[in-house]
């Protein structure tokens, strides 16, 4: 699927997602994590023992949402499945990520079992309600 300039936009910025995976019995599994994108394929840095990482690898089927930091009606919601585990030992793929969300380098260097997930999209959508988020102090 060709991801809309709204959605990469949203990506490409240091924006959190939510990713759901899948556990053995069935049940959802949702965790915050930084996302990088490939043209329009995601990207999602972790180790090859969490819990995403063997569940994906069980069941290759995710949901992530994300929502714009700055505005958060601003929103998109992908389906999608991975289709590639690729090694990061050198983080090449996950220090651009780092940088995107703080400004350096991943600081943990230990990158045995690094591996990217790469995320081939299947449906995404992107949303803005019309509401101003200016909560009660």
């Amino acid at each position: 699927m060709t991801l809309t300039d709204e959605i990469k936009q949203l990506l490409d910025h240091a924006n959190f997602a939510h990713l759901a995976t899948l556990m053995p019995d069935g049940s959802p599994h949702s965790v915050p994590v930084w996302v990088g994108r490939e043209g329009d394929r995601l990207i999602i840095c972790t180790d090859e023992s969490s819990v995403k990482a063997r569940n994906t690898l069980r069941d290759p089927r995710v949901a992530l949402s994300l929502v714009d930091f700055h505005d958060p009606y601003a929103e998109i919601h992908v389906r999608g499945r991975v289709v590639e585990r690729r090694p990061d030992p050198e983080l090449k793929l996950l220090d651009p990520i780092s940088i995107k969300y703080t400004g350096k380098p991943y600081p943990f260097r230990s990158a045995e079992g690094s591996i990217a997930l790469v995320i081939q999209v299947d449906k995404a959508r992107y949303t803005k309600e019309p509401f101003e988020h200016t909560p009660p102090v």
